[in-house]
């Protein structure tokens, strides 16, 4: 996710935010072609969770929420953080409730985001 005004990035790249919440970044160290393999099969997976669902499909849609998390979890988003400083993880946290807060606080006002 690039950083900007409606989704800024935190100050060390780890996160960004939406709607007050903190959502963990990609592994800036992947390789660019192992990080786009990652995006399309994401995507993919998205798509089919969409197909799945229209269709009533429970497994199929089982299915393709694994292959989202598996997805998630080769570009860094989720499992294991790819940081090796020991910071812990605050994904899916509200910001205001992390040691982010008064950075988030200090920024101007988003439109909605």
């Amino acid at each position: 996710m690039p950083n900007s005004p409606r989704y800024p990035g935190t100050p060390d790249g780890r996160y960004f935010v939406v709607k007050g919440r903190l959502w963990r970044t990609s592994n800036p160290a992947l390789a660019p072609d192992v990080r786009q393999e990652l995006v399309d099969r994401l995507m993919r997976a998205r798509r089919q969770v969409g197909v799945a669902k229209r269709a009533g499909d429970v497994q199929a849609e089982h299915a393709a929420r694994a292959d989202v998390d598996a997805a998630k979890r080769g570009l860094g988003e989720r499992g294991p953080v790819w940081w090796n400083d020991g910071a812990p993880d605050y994904n899916r946290r509200m910001v205001a409730n992390t040691p982010y807060a008064q950075w988030y606080a200090a920024l101007p006002p988003q439109d909605g985001g």
